[in-house]
């Protein structure tokens, strides 16, 4: 469908064009008679662009409308074929990609693979490299020392990629502009990938050949599916003992439940990995030179034509299910050409139907660049994907973002970080363009700012450029927002909905050991709390420490080690504080009055309901159930003040409470002595009572834990997470090592690391993810309240 809006162009861009094509034609009457055929054609072609222009214009505007008024009915397809030729052109070859995966498959080895197959490096340095240089994308001194990502890295190259002529059938070279984030895979660090997954439009998700789908990976489809990203899959490590693509395809396919089939197969395994087949084109692809840096294309080897045949029919198959044009070649017993296997591919995994697998080996530098043709190939280009914003303007009525340079512009900062010349604002441009000089609004405050200077970022490093097109990712200097900022031109007022941000699970007390680093210490914590939405810092009201939470102990440990040596900073910690929460389990009925007299007016407030456990450990829940006004509705106001007040901090432990219902049913009012104020405390009063009567429990995070070590040391692990009273969920044996599934208590976890490391002589390795809220054992919920109630009777001694 073509947009029929060409006569909505502008009239004023005509009329004060209508002077220029005059002074034109008056330039014809002073030109020489063998110089008027030249100008004419001059003429022509100036006003052939100009036509194109305005042609574009108007349709761009067109399908703005439509994507504003009827976002839904608005196709991508339909915004593809209407982008000016110049800007379907750029987008066709860009491609925003994130790499994502568990810890340790090699997602920075890989990145350096790129950087240097694209030419963006000259030469490779490996992750803990013998050289004390490190990855590119491992910027901070800290991710080189620990051998981890723990800030995502941006960078940006181009791949030069072998393309068939569509029409003489010759191959040419086809440049693509890739925009890359290289993702942290230690779930301490998950907002990283989450906000880099929100601003991508495709990810490549790297699993271990030896180990397979393991926990951060499901965590990672998991975020992936929240954002609608499409994906390639590369089984990496290919050349490491025990290697096993199959049961990496099939876990993508049981635990993920994403269809996925073997685009390659490997040729050699473990120490004989030479290379892989193409099963799209039959084609063997070897990798040759000193850093795997040359392909060389040959026929398929004779030992390995059977199989190679065996899996194309069943990457077929797996696309027939998924793929109406494959089903329909597939019940015609007709089988797809190449180029058919490969739209398919493109279809069905930018439709979320699909994972095309590919392998290699990064740390090996064999078959990298085949992973890069099939990003170009297989994953969208920024104009495809769907992108939604909110219009304010319209009490926040859904709007589609059209990826065109000339519409008004629409960007999400969605990552922030301090260097030398100050802050530096991570920016996708999803609608218009950014200019240097430009004035933009932040969306959420309403206040306009200069763009004084766009980089393209490149790891630690910069490129200064003047203008960035929609559909792209940028850096720029001297915008003071937050994450998750929306910012537009000003004449629309769209703001994007931001990340997912999981909740803290762990807190410690924070102090600085000099008085004298006070400056520096609050520094420091103001600029960690711009720059990971996960990491929080408040006041105990009680105690006046202030305390900072997050989403482990390493986590925590990296910040405290951050202030040290980037302000210098030596902090004293406390013991860490568990964020433990608080329920009840029965139903009680209350009646309770507040009344009190001081000489003047008082307090009177009444208030008869029941509380009861809302049967789910989420939400709390306030209602009223007034008949006949004997409470009127600002004071019922207050008293769901005093509710959500109490619920903040509960009557055990000053914990939250969860899944709490209130309901208020009667009540009474004095003429003179009622106020906001005495229902507010009198609600507040009737719930402590209520809820200490209730049956009150402590739940206590338990946190999914998977363990990965050698066989040999599977007995000295299960009786250490039996000494936690942990439960054992499943158990994984392979040929050498096992992988262990348990939920365990978060309190019972500190200092496990140092236990596991002792009892699995080093070569163990487990990562915890918040799970859900259950019951605490008895006697540390009685422990626990007697610790708390001790604390609160010292502070009231001291007062």
């Amino acid at each position: 469908m073509r947009v029929n809006a060409l006569a909505r162009a502008s009239l004023r861009s005509a009329a004060l064009r209508q002077g220029e094509w005059t002074a034109c034609r008056r330039s014809f009457a002073s030109l020489p008679t063998q110089r008027i055929a030249i100008a004419g054609q001059r003429h022509e072609r100036i006003q052939a662009r100009w036509q194109g222009q305005r042609r574009w214009q108007g349709t761009a505007a067109a399908v703005q409308e439509a994507a504003v008024q009827d976002p839904n009915a608005l196709s991508q397809d339909v915004i593809v074929e209407n982008l000016d030729p110049k800007d379907a052109a750029r987008l066709d070859k860009v491609r925003n990609i994130g790499i994502a995966a568990h810890i340790d498959s090699g997602k920075t080895t890989v990145t350096e693979r790129v950087l240097f197959y694209t030419g963006r490096i000259k030469d490779i340095h490996e992750v803990r490299g013998r050289d004390a240089v490190g990855a590119k994308m491992d910027s901070m001194d800290l991710e080189r020392e620990k051998g981890i990502t723990i800030q995502s890295a941006a960078t940006f190259c181009d791949w030069v990629k072998k393309q068939p002529d569509p029409v003489t059938g010759e191959m040419k070279d086809e440049k693509y502009h890739v925009n890359l984030i290289d993702t942290p895979g230690h779930i301490d660090f998950t907002i990283e990938v989450e906000r880099a997954l929100r601003v991508l439009d495709g990810a490549v998700m790297i699993l271990c050949a030896v180990s397979g789908v393991q926990s951060q990976t499901i965590t990672v489809d998991r975020q992936m599916r929240r954002y609608n990203i499409p994906r390639i899959s590369f089984v990496n490590k290919m050349d490491r003992a025990g290697a096993n693509p199959w049961k990496a395809i099939e876990g993508i396919n049981h635990k993920l439940r994403m269809p996925a089939a073997a685009v390659q197969i490997p040729i050699g395994m473990e120490d004989g990995f030479k290379g892989v087949v193409d099963l799209i084109n039959m084609k063997a692809l070897y990798s040759e030179g000193v850093k795997g840096e040359t392909i060389r294309v040959d026929e398929v080897p004779t030992d390995l034509r059977d199989f190679a045949q065996e899996k194309r029919r069943l990457l077929i198959e797996t696309l027939a299910d998924v793929d109406d044009e494959v089903a329909n070649a597939f019940l015609e017993e007709r089988t797809p050409s190449p180029p058919e296997i490969k739209a398919a591919i493109r279809r069905a995994t930018i439709a979320l139907k699909f994972s095309p697998v590919l392998m290699g080996s990064a740390l090996a530098d064999k078959s990298v660049q085949p992973m890069l043709d099939a990003v170009c190939d297989f994953l969208p280009n920024p104009a495809e994907v769907e992108n939604m914003a909110l219009d304010r303007r319209r009490a926040e009525t859904p709007v589609k973002l059209v990826s065109y340079s000339s519409l008004p512009f629409v960007g999400l900062a969605f990552k922030l970080e301090e260097s030398n010349f100050g802050q530096l604002t991570y920016i996708r441009v999803y609608q218009g363009s950014l200019r240097k000089g430009s004035h933009v609004t932040n969306a959420r405050t309403g206040q306009k700012v200069k763009i004084p200077r766009i980089v393209r970022m490149h790891s630690n490093e910069m490129e200064d450029v003047q203008e960035i097109g929609a559909g792209e990712i940028c850096a720029v200097f001297g915008v003071d927002c937050a994450s998750g900022d929306t910012f537009t031109e000003g004449k629309v007022e769209y703001t994007m909905t931001s990340m997912y941000v999981p909740d803290a699970v762990i807190s410690l007390s924070i102090r600085p050991k000099h008085t004298k680093d006070t400056p520096n210490f609050s520094k420091a914590i103001s600029r960690f709390q711009r720059e990971d939405p996960t990491f929080r810092v408040h006041v105990d009201a009680e105690s006046s420490e202030s305390i900072i939470s997050g989403m482990g102990e390493l986590h925590l440990s990296i910040y405290v080690e951050r202030m040290r040596r980037e302000y210098n900073v030596e902090v004293v910690t406390g013991q860490p504080q568990v964020a433990y929460r608080e329920t009840i389990q029965e139903s009680v009925k209350f009646d309770h009055l507040l009344k009190k007299q001081t000489g003047g007016a008082g307090d009177y407030a009444r208030v008869v309901g029941y509380m009861e456990p809302t049967g789910q450990l989420g939400e709390n829940k306030f209602e009223q159930q007034i008949v006949g006004g004997t409470i009127p509705e600002k004071y019922m106001f207050a008293c769901e003040k005093g509710f959500q007040g109490s619920c903040a901090q509960g009557p055990m432990l000053g914990h939250r409470v969860l899944g709490a219902s209130m309901v208020i049913i009667d009540g009474a009012t004095h003429a003179t002595d009622s106020s906001e104020m005495a229902f507010k405390n009198a609600t507040q009063q009737a719930f402590r009572k209520a809820f200490m009567a209730a049956s009150p429990q402590v739940l206590e995070p338990l946190m999914k834990t998977v363990i990965t070590a050698p066989n040999e040391f599977q007995g000295n692990i299960v009786g250490l997470l039996n000494k936690r009273n942990a439960v054992i969920n499943d158990t994984e044996i392979g040929p050498e090592d096992f992988v262990l599934t348990a939920d365990c208590s978060l309190n019972a976890m500190f200092g496990f690391s140092s236990q596991l490391r002792a009892a699995s002589q080093g070569k163990g390795e487990f990562s915890m993810e918040f799970s859900h809220y259950a019951p605490a054992p008895g006697q540390l919920q009685k422990e626990l309240v007697a610790k708390y109630e001790k604390e609160r009777a010292e502070k009231n001694a001291k007062k």
